[in-house]
């Protein structure tokens, strides 16, 4: 019997606070689904309700069948687990499949210490896999991984056959596993049919007809607007006119008279002034109606409509005999050089030097270095708190472009100038923010998406696709590099080939 799983009406809070999300209905068949979402929108947390380590505070998750073996597993992967030692003692054909998959050695297990977060990863997820789950929960399970390990993943991944559920930051990977998306958004959990893209795409859809209809409501609210403001004038002169009237009664005008004069104009007044009521009331339900529509922030061409080019061409040039980290010579002869206009990534396998050469580029620099913005791979604590004491003091203009960036990245300014430490994503999102907002010449980012979730990675694509300056960009996110950049230096055998796109 085939494996589901199904939501009724599911409510999650953490004691008595604001719920994550209410009135969750979904069904999972067979197959991968992808969890998508902010961070902090409660992705893990339905996981974990997934998995049976939480209850719903509302509501009911149903199995098929109803004893599913439910497996989860988390970003950590720390724990050599009972499980993980099963597989590799395990002498099964499937076991031993899994094993050559996901090109586990058993004797690693000796050194779990000294493992990388990648082995570690295969590991967990070849456990995983070999218990033969109906229910198969993974948050984050690229993390870590190199290009190779990443290909015996999904391989490995492609065979299961129960219901999967993914959260994942890698669009790829979204792309080539799943059939259906559940998005968490905004309090609500909703299940898109179709892969990642072909979900964004119909939630788009949705987003572009509230602009619309948002626009629609607008222009109908100035017009009604405009209509009250004559319908007052009418009645202020219909007021006027009887008013003036009395004032002009002579000894001539009989009684009977002028009360059918007082009558109708009274008459008029008083439809002047039902008018005004309805057209106030037609006012108000299209504000209301404005106000129902509601629409997110996109980023602006506005920030950079100033931004001025650097005088001279070349930014930064190399010529060396050799680069070293330490005592390890990490390349022969380099000589490179990179102009105003270029984008580039630097793609290479892990320890190949490609940070070491963004180090490099920095120290023969032909710009001044404020004109330079360099995000590392990670930032200090002591280095994030300048960044966010950096923007409060900036003049109001500059201040102003980068809370706007701040704010289309999917930060709260308000919020983020008033608390006492940013979040190592908030920092990443300032700092980008900082160079974007203050017009850098060049943008150096070492592995920008890191502590960035899917929704931040797509609004940092779109503002650095606008970004009018130089960029050198080292990523493992091959889907963000092909729409941010146009030339590659691939680091190999001590060497920089450049590549055109």
């Amino acid at each position: 019997m085939s494996s589901l799983v199904r939501a009724q009406r599911v409510s999650f809070a953490f004691s008595d606070a604001v719920p994550l999300f209410s009135d969750a209905e979904f069904h999972l068949p067979t197959g991968w689904t992808g969890l998508v979402g902010a961070n902090g929108a409660g992705k893990s947390t339905l996981l974990r309700l997934l998995s049976g380590e939480f209850r719903p505070s509302e509501g009911h998750l149903h199995f098929e069948p109803p004893s599913a073996l439910v497996h989860l597993c988390p970003q950590q992967v720390e724990a050599l687990t009972p499980d993980i030692t099963a597989l590799s003692e395990a002498y099964d054909a499937r076991s031993r499949r899994l094993l050559g998959q996901l090109g586990l050695d058993p004797t690693a297990l000796e050194r779990w210490p000294t493992l990388s977060p990648g082995e570690r990863k295969r590991w967990q997820i070849g456990a995983a896999l070999a218990r033969e789950p109906d229910v198969l929960l993974l948050d984050e399970p690229t993390n870590h991984l190199d290009a190779e390990a990443r290909e015996w993943l999904i391989s490995a991944l492609r065979r299961f056959r129960g219901v999967g559920v993914l959260v994942s930051h890698d669009r790829d990977l979204l792309e080539s596993l799943t059939t259906a998306t559940l998005r968490v958004h905004a309090g609500a959990v909703q299940l898109w049919p179709g892969s990642y893209s072909e979900a964004r795409e119909a939630w788009e859809g949705e987003l572009e007809a509230r602009r619309t209809t948002r626009q629609q409501a607008q222009e109908e609210h100035r017009r009604l607007q405009q209509r009250l403001v004559q319908t007052r004038r009418d009645q202020e002169s219909a007021s006027a006119a009887r008013n003036v009237g009395n004032r002009m009664k002579d000894k001539y005008d009989n009684d009977a008279r002028s009360m059918g004069a007082k009558v109708v104009a009274g008459w008029a007044d008083a439809q002047h002034g039902r008018r005004v009521t309805n057209t106030r009331r037609e006012v108000e339900r299209a504000a209301a109606a404005v106000e129902s529509v509601e629409v997110e922030k996109t980023l602006g061409r506005s920030v950079f409509v100033d931004y001025v080019r650097p005088p001279h061409p070349l930014l930064f040039s190399v010529d060396l005999p050799g680069l070293s980290a330490g005592e390890v010579e990490l390349f022969g002869r380099l000589r490179l050089d990179v102009q105003r206009e270029d984008r580039i990534r630097i793609e290479g396998p892990n320890g190949a030097g490609k940070s070491t050469l963004l180090r490099a580029l920095l120290e023969h620099a032909r710009v001044p270095l404020e004109r330079v913005l360099y995000l590392p791979q990670d930032l200090s604590t002591e280095e994030a708190q300048e960044v966010l004491d950096s923007v409060r003091e900036l003049p109001p203009a500059d201040k102003g472009r980068v809370l706007s960036l701040v704010a289309a990245l999917g930060v709260e300014p308000d919020r983020l100038l008033a608390s006492e430490q940013p979040s190592p994503g908030e920092a990443r999102k300032l700092l980008m923010a900082r160079g974007l907002g203050q017009h850098a010449w060049v943008l150096v980012l070492d592995e920008p998406t890191n502590h960035l979730d899917l929704p931040s990675i797509e609004r940092l694509e779109a503002a650095l696709r606008e970004y009018p300056g130089a960029l050198l960009l080292v990523t493992h996110d091959s889907h963000f590099a092909q729409r941010c950049t146009s030339l590659r230096w691939r680091v190999q055998e001590r060497r920089v080939d450049v590549v055109s796109d």
